[in-house]
């Protein structure tokens, strides 16, 4: 597997109706996202998303993916609490154990919402990855983790969108190209000082109902890890925080 596009409901992922799908070797949408195009593959959604949210129709070819799926997979990458409970990271990390691609491009995943007007293609809604959660106490660094982990199984995090963004990615173009042959040093102490902590810490929960045990996860610990991860890739990547 080479390119995934991975889609989001940002009010920006429309764009990706024009594109020609030759440019991606499979698309996964995330929640309301399979509206955008009707060409995916792939549809990762919560056990609470609305029934009247899922799609009336799913073609043969269309897989649905459900927590049955995804917590295994964000388990293998050590847990939600680590890697940020919201559906951007769950799915990326679910493409990265399903598909093991060379590339996951990211569209509508920017998780920056404008104070007025639409916050999703479809209208406004709840922004979720800024409710107060214990696991996303910085957006950038679950962006950082995940961009450590997938780099070091071989393959690039690029954004697709060019809206101000969470993700700390690379800005990258719809269409397919050569994977880039420059691939930045991460800082590797930190990078083992960050899973060292994690595994000092403990937090891990299989169900990957982790806010059931909210209560006894310290926010500064969480706050270490951020600092650790934040510095664990290079300066480029961060340079808009």
């Amino acid at each position: 597997m080479y390119r995934v596009l991975l889609l989001g409901s940002a009010p920006n992922s429309i764009i990706a109706r024009k594109w020609d799908k030759d440019n991606f070797d499979r698309i996964v949408a995330i929640n309301n996202a399979w509206q955008v195009r009707d060409d995916w593959d792939d549809l990762i959604y919560p056990h609470d998303l609305l029934p009247e949210r899922m799609p009336s129709i799913v073609k043969e070819n269309q897989n649905l993916v459900d927590e049955e799926s995804f917590v295994p997979a964000q388990n293998k990458y050590g847990g939600f609490i680590y890697a940020g409970g919201t559906m951007a990271f769950t799915a990326a990390y679910w493409i990265l154990d399903h598909y093991k691609p060379k590339q996951i491009a990211f569209m509508g995943c920017d998780m920056h919402y404008p104070k007025e007007g639409p916050t999703h293609f479809y209208g406004t809604g709840d922004p979720d990855p800024l409710r107060d959660d214990i696991s996303l106490t910085s957006l950038e660094a679950c962006a950082a983790r995940f961009y450590v982990f997938a780099l070091q199984q071989g393959c690039q995090s690029v954004n697709l969108s060019q809206l101000p963004s969470r993700l700390i990615f690379p800005r990258a173009s719809q269409t397919r190209s050569e994977l880039s042959s420059f691939l930045p040093a991460l800082d590797q102490n930190a990078v083992n000082d960050a899973l060292a902590l994690e595994k000092e810490l403990g937090y891990f929960v299989l169900s990957g109902r982790y806010w059931k045990v909210a209560s006894i996860i310290d926010r500064k610990h969480m706050l270490e890890l951020d600092k650790l991860w934040l510095s664990a890739v290079p300066s480029v990547l961060t340079k808009h925080l």
